[in-house]
Protein backbone atom coordinates (compact mmCIF):
# COMPACT_ATOMS: atom_id res chain seq x y z
CA UNK A 1 0.00 0.00 0.00
CA UNK A 2 1.63 3.13 -0.71
CA UNK A 3 2.50 5.74 1.65
CA UNK A 4 2.00 9.62 1.87
CA UNK A 5 5.46 11.00 0.95
CA UNK A 6 4.64 14.45 2.81
CA UNK A 7 3.44 13.31 5.96
CA UNK A 8 4.45 9.25 5.42
CA UNK A 9 0.61 8.35 6.73
CA UNK A 10 -0.20 4.83 5.60
CA UNK A 11 -2.14 1.51 6.80
CA UNK A 12 -2.66 1.00 10.17
CA UNK A 13 -4.26 -1.64 12.05
CA UNK A 14 -6.65 -3.05 14.92
CA UNK A 15 -9.78 -4.31 15.74
CA UNK A 16 -13.39 -4.64 14.63
CA UNK A 17 -15.17 -4.91 18.16
CA UNK A 18 -19.09 -6.22 17.38
CA UNK A 19 -21.85 -5.55 19.97
CA UNK A 20 -20.77 -9.09 21.51
CA UNK A 21 -17.24 -7.79 21.94
CA UNK A 22 -16.29 -10.66 19.86
CA UNK A 23 -12.64 -9.05 17.79
CA UNK A 24 -11.63 -9.30 13.96
CA UNK A 25 -8.70 -7.68 12.34
CA UNK A 26 -9.45 -4.57 10.82
CA UNK A 27 -7.31 -2.79 8.25
CA UNK A 28 -7.86 1.30 7.61
CA UNK A 29 -5.90 2.69 4.47
CA UNK A 30 -5.36 6.51 4.42
CA UNK A 31 -6.69 8.45 1.38
CA UNK A 32 -3.59 8.43 -0.90
CA UNK A 33 -3.58 9.84 -4.35
CA UNK A 34 -0.66 9.68 -7.21
CA UNK A 35 -0.48 13.27 -8.06
CA UNK A 36 1.94 15.07 -10.07
CA UNK A 37 3.56 17.90 -7.86
CA UNK A 38 5.82 20.92 -8.52
CA UNK A 39 9.41 20.42 -7.61
CA UNK A 40 11.50 23.61 -6.22
CA UNK A 41 13.96 23.59 -8.91
CA UNK A 42 11.02 24.41 -11.43
CA UNK A 43 9.69 20.72 -13.02
CA UNK A 44 7.39 18.29 -11.79
CA UNK A 45 7.44 14.88 -10.48
CA UNK A 46 4.51 12.61 -9.49
CA UNK A 47 4.64 11.01 -5.90
CA UNK A 48 1.77 9.66 -3.51
CA UNK A 49 0.22 11.96 -1.29
CA UNK A 50 -2.39 12.59 1.12
CA UNK A 51 -5.77 14.35 0.54
CA UNK A 52 -4.75 15.97 4.00
CA UNK A 53 -2.04 16.90 2.24
CA UNK A 54 -3.11 18.51 -0.61
CA UNK A 55 -6.29 20.17 1.23
CA UNK A 56 -4.04 21.77 3.55
CA UNK A 57 -1.64 23.31 0.62
CA UNK A 58 1.53 21.35 1.81
CA UNK A 59 1.60 20.37 -1.78
CA UNK A 60 1.44 22.45 -5.14
CA UNK A 61 0.38 20.46 -8.20
CA UNK A 62 1.83 20.56 -11.56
Amino acid sequence: MAKCAICEKAVWFGNNVSHSHRRSNHMWKANVKSVRVKTSEGGSKKMYVCTNCLRSGRVERA
